[in-house]
């Protein structure tokens, strides 16, 4: 599991780079993949389950708006994550 700064690390245009659309989709991913690994284990865990699916919404209207508006970056990041295969 990478860190925060690790993904902001990964993810930024430049060094002053903390917020972009980019490093927010990183940012939800890591999230959404942590919460999996916790369901595995917690199958019956409701109130993160709320969380989890608020994180996997908000990427994707993040990832819409990408797509939209800087097509390039949108496929770097799937190639990045390995999302949509």
């Amino acid at each position: 599991m990478k860190t925060k700064k690790e993904i902001i690390k990964s993810f930024a245009a430049n060094k002053k780079d903390v917020g972009s659309t980019a490093i927010q989709i990183g940012l939800l991913s890591a999230k959404i993949n942590k919460l999996s690994e916790h369901f595995k284990k917690f199958k019956k865990d409701k109130h993160s389950f709320r969380g989890l699916t608020k994180s996997v919404n908000q990427r994707k209207r993040l990832l819409n708006y990408l797509s939209k508006y800087d097509p390039k970056s949108y496929n770097d990041i799937l190639k990045k994550l390995n999302l949509r295969k």
